[in-house]
């Protein structure tokens, strides 16, 4: 390494996001401006480690060689941190923003220290590598005469769609919506991923590369949807199913007919277009604005939730999650190199804590039924106390309250992909629901069509989407062409 007391020398001392105060006032990036000297002495702290389990599978599903580049960073070699980079992970700018990092949790001076701040060198990278005007289009030297489509265009199609055409294949990636990006464009609040500055960046470096993009596309039996599934199957030599874990989990409890129950994503991905649209100016999107907010649900989308309630104006906001609170230091059954599971204050929840004076999580809380007035909207959540024994929750006795609400969102996960496209192939499914597909060839029952992402797999990682997406990719390489040369 380039300074072998770097880990003793330098302690961890990651890029902060704007202050609250600023940053609640906007749907701008939280990010604040990188800091090549401080991020200097931060990949310094990079250790010699023999072994380096932050590009394990535990640690980094695309195995980014980080020594590396936290090596190069140290040493003022920004473009050739670029290239290493670029070898695993075709889309940095999205992981060192939204990946919650296990790279770090895995990093083995996190053993005995705090870990590399490594999501903050890899979004440097990448943005310095645009700002130098290094990221340029890949246009292959030769084409084969293969044609593939790709249907979703979220994390794992790109990837897939990025990696084929490298290997000299025609790429069509269709999308029912009327941007690229899937997920990653209206999954994740701009605050979070920028759109016109970094998701469409890299579309458009795509498109220059000679990939096709089809939005306001549904892909299905061709009568209820613009395209029939089975016609592309024969246009194309290969098909990718990459539509994502779309299908939201519900909480069928009394009242949930009530009106200003919503499901996150719907909140979510409605405050996007309308942003994206006409910055909020056409009001087509559910304003959260001097109401009493819910969330049912933590993970990202239940933070994502109450970050954009924030900016909304939102009256109070509460959020429901049912573990109880989780420890400030790994438990004895959490060891290292394994994610640990360890309370985490995120954006969102810095910014309630900010506006009411208090985090905003009530932890070990299950809900009862929802309340309501006669015109049929909610006016509350009435709930009761859970305590985990022998493996399941029990109610506390005497725990039961009501807690008011004009608006609730439900944020509890995802429990697999819509089959609109693939029933008219006879696809198989799994136990799960999820579009049937050995992992490491990703071919399904049909003859050329291949699943990979969060369809195939369940709901996960941007960062194992983007994995599923690359290994796809050179599976259906190896199809077409007898042999592969991708990674």
């Amino acid at each position: 390494m380039g300074k072998p007391t770097g880990f003793i020398d330098f302690k961890r001392n990651a890029a902060t996001y704007r202050a609250p105060a600023e940053r609640l006032l906007d749907f701008n990036e939280i990010y604040t401006d990188h800091d090549r000297e401080r991020l200097a002495t931060q990949s310094a702290r990079c250790m010699d480690c023999g072994v380096p389990f932050c590009q394990s599978e535990e640690g980094c599903p695309i195995h980014n060689m980080i020594p590396e580049w936290n090596d190069l960073v140290y040493r003022d070699q920004w473009k050739e941190a670029l290239d290493r980079l670029h070898k695993t992970n075709n889309f940095p700018e999205f992981t060192g923003r939204v990946c919650p990092a296990p790279c770090e949790g895995a990093c083995v001076l996190g053993i005995t220290d705090p870990a590399v701040t490594i999501k903050n060198i890899e979004m440097a990278i990448i943005d310095r590598g645009f700002a130098e005007g290094w990221v340029v289009p890949t246009i292959p030297e030769e084409r084969s005469e293969k044609r593939v489509a790709v249907v979703g265009s979220g994390p794992a199609g790109l990837a897939a769609a990025d990696q084929l055409n490298k290997a000299g294949h025609a790429v069509t990636v269709y999308e029912r919506a009327d941007r690229i990006g899937g997920l990653l464009m209206y999954g994740i609040p701009n605050m979070k991923l920028a759109k016109d500055d970094v998701v469409e960046r890299r579309i458009n470096v795509m498109r220059e590369s000679g990939i096709e993009f089809v939005t306001g596309t549904a892909v299905g039996d061709g009568a209820n949807d613009s395209v029939s599934i089975a016609d592309l199957r024969d246009q194309y030599d290969a098909v990718l199913l990459s539509t994502g874990s779309t299908i939201p989990r519900d909480l069928p409890i009394p009242g949930r007919e009530f009106k200003g129950i919503h499901f996150a994503m719907d909140f979510l991905s409605a405050n996007t277009k309308s942003l994206l649209d006409s910055r909020h100016a056409d009001g087509d999107y559910i304003s959260a604005k001097d109401k009493d907010v819910i969330v049912i649900g933590g993970g990202d989308t239940g933070t994502d939730c109450i970050g954009t309630s924030m900016r909304h104006g939102c009256r109070s906001l509460v959020n429901f999650e049912l573990f109880p609170k989780p420890p400030e230091d790994r438990a004895g059954n959490n060891p290292w190199p394994t994610w640990p599971k360890i309370f985490r204050v995120d954006y969102g929840h810095e910014e309630a804590t900010y506006k009411q004076g208090e985090d905003p999580r009530v932890y070990s809380i299950s809900s009862l039924c929802f309340l309501g007035n006669e015109a049929g909207d909610v006016t509350g959540v009435r709930t009761v106390e859970v305590e985990f024994k022998d493996g399941k929750f029990e109610n506390v006795p005497g725990s039961e309250k009501d807690w008011p609400a004009d608006l609730v969102f439900l944020a509890m996960g995802f429990l697999g992909p819509e089959h609109e496209v693939s029933d008219p192939l006879g696809l198989d499914y799994d136990e799960r629901s999820n579009f049937k597909a050995t992992y490491g060839d990703y071919k399904t029952n049909i003859d050329k069509v291949f699943a990979a992402g969060d369809c195939r797999r369940g709901q996960s990682l941007v960062v194992r989407a983007i994995n599923e997406g690359r290994e796809a990719a050179r599976e259906i390489d190896r199809f077409l062409m007898g042999d592969t040369n991708l990674p």
